[in-house]
């Protein structure tokens, strides 16, 4: 199996159709991101362990997560939990030259893990800001500067949504995150409000905030 094979399979499921994000799933290859020891899974729809108890997810669900995300051109988006850094390439593949992608992690090892990951990917790259950070914060000062995220996800489930995560997307903004067993999807409203959506099904390992 490889790289054509994962992503044929992520479309003939139905999980996977657009276009933008089936070309980043091209573009960015998973083995790129998996641990030495686990190469041979790398093309496996299954979550491989890349240490500290963290894990890079299964296919199936990074591609779910991402139709829900909906990432565009020119978007500005927060990833909280970024660990191996393959959902973080993913997402820059689809923000073009005009968007970017600010990379949240706290676990020092994981940091550096997917941060050297992401450095395969040079034309990427600069479109990632790397942050050794608690993600329950979010990114306050960046936040302001951009006028708020477009897009928020977080790829480890959350006990509870932070509030400064809903302070820091934008009005019309998405926000993708895992809670109780499933992945919700938040649509913020001109008047600050939340459209939600809940998709049952899913599991994750905790998000790390200390």
């Amino acid at each position: 199996m490889n790289s054509e094979d994962l992503v044929n399979y992520l479309i003939n499921t139905g999980v996977l159709g657009s276009p933008k994000i089936i070309e980043a799933f091209k573009n960015v290859d998973r083995m790129d991101f998996v641990k030495p020891e686990n190469k041979s899974s790398a093309y496996y729809d299954d979550a491989l362990s890349i240490g500290s108890s963290q894990t890079i997810s299964q296919p199936y669900t990074v591609a779910f997560m991402l139709e829900l995300l909906n990432p565009g051109n020119g978007n500005k988006i927060m990833d909280i939990g970024s660990g191996s850094c393959w959902q973080t390439c993913l997402l820059a593949d689809t923000v073009g030259d005009s968007g970017h992608v600010y990379a949240i992690e706290i676990i020092p090892e994981i940091f550096e893990f997917g941060k050297n990951n992401a450095l395969k990917y040079p034309d990427l790259i600069k479109r990632i800001s790397f942050y050794l950070a608690n993600g329950k914060t979010g990114l306050p000062e960046v936040s302001k500067e951009i006028k708020g995220f477009d897009r928020i996800v977080c790829a480890a489930e959350v006990r509870e949504v932070p509030d400064s995560w809903r302070e820091q997307l934008k009005n019309g903004g998405i926000m993708v995150y895992p809670k109780n067993n499933g992945i919700y999807k938040e649509i913020k409203t001109e008047d600050n409000s939340y459209k939600k959506e809940f998709y049952p099904g899913f599991v994750f390992v905790r998000l790390v905030e200390n």
